[in-house]
């Protein structure tokens, strides 16, 4: 389960680059209740998605070369610099930085072996969101991943997770967590993009996922206001009621209304 205590390796950030800042803050805002918050001037059109005055998200015009709209996860880090290199060394990509962002910490945009792109987060005044896993907030992450086996390898050496693979129908779920944190602090999953997609084009990608009291309703209103439902509302036994949504830009994510936890 995601938390606020950002140990090293944890989802701390999650941000949305788009092409219409004003439009994605009008669709989220319908979705999730959140209201958009600008970081200044300064922040080129950067700023913050908050629920009841906390910060859950963040959305910026799109900033790399041919870059299209998607959401990017952050992994917290104690040292963007080392992090980044480590990724090098471990047959990925640094697509941008490390470089500060002001006092709130600094930051790397990185790429895997497979092609996800994902970024690390090295706090200084900003430690991470303010909330996780409340109805509104991210609350897992997901890697789709063209080389799954290749892709674990890659993120044990650059964060050294701890993982735990489970047998599914055609495929392993693999579910991550910090080191040494326990099965309790699990963070996210890795699995195989499907074959006929491979064939396809589809490409590896970190999906976000974002906790709702009503997952059925989010869809509906997902393509109410433009978006897309890519993979309707389907129950996952023991874990809950999930749909693949994509807002109206293309940016993928996923929602869920978590199952009750067992007693």
């Amino acid at each position: 389960m995601l938390t606020t205590r950002y140990v090293p390796g944890a989802p701390n950030w999650v941000d949305l680059g788009t092409p219409d800042t004003q439009a994605a803050a009008e669709f989220y805002g319908e979705l999730f209740g959140w209201v958009f918050r600008s970081a200044g001037p300064e922040a080129g059109g950067y700023g913050m998605f908050t629920l009841d005055g906390a910060t859950v998200a963040a959305v910026g015009p799109l900033t790399e070369e041919a870059a299209t709209s998607a959401w990017t996860l952050y992994f917290t880090t104690a040292d963007a610099d080392a992090t980044a290199k480590a990724v090098e060394q471990a047959g990925g990509q640094i697509r941008s930085g490390p470089y500060d962002v002001f006092t709130a910490g600094r930051t790397a945009g990185l790429t895997d072996p497979t092609g996800a792109e994902f970024a690390v987060w090295q706090p200084g005044g900003t430690k991470g969101l303010d909330a996780v896993t409340d109805p509104g907030t991210l609350c897992w992450t997901e890697l789709h991943s063209t080389d799954p086996a290749r892709a674990k390898d890659f993120y044990a050496s650059v964060f050294d997770w701890d993982a735990q693979e489970s047998p599914m129908e055609g495929f392993t779920y693999t579910v991550v967590s910090p080191t040494g944190a326990g099965a309790e602090a699990a963070h996210g999953g890795i699995m195989p993009v499907a074959e006929n997609l491979v064939a396809a084009g589809t490409p590896s990608g970190w999906r976000p996922y974002f906790e709702v009291a009503d997952a059925d309703a989010a869809a509906a209103t997902t393509g109410a206001r433009g978006g897309s439902v890519i993979m309707p509302p389907e129950e996952i036994p023991g874990v809950g009621r999930s749909a693949v949504l994509a807002d109206p830009f293309g940016a993928l994510f996923a929602v869920i209304t978590s199952a009750p936890a067992a007693a």
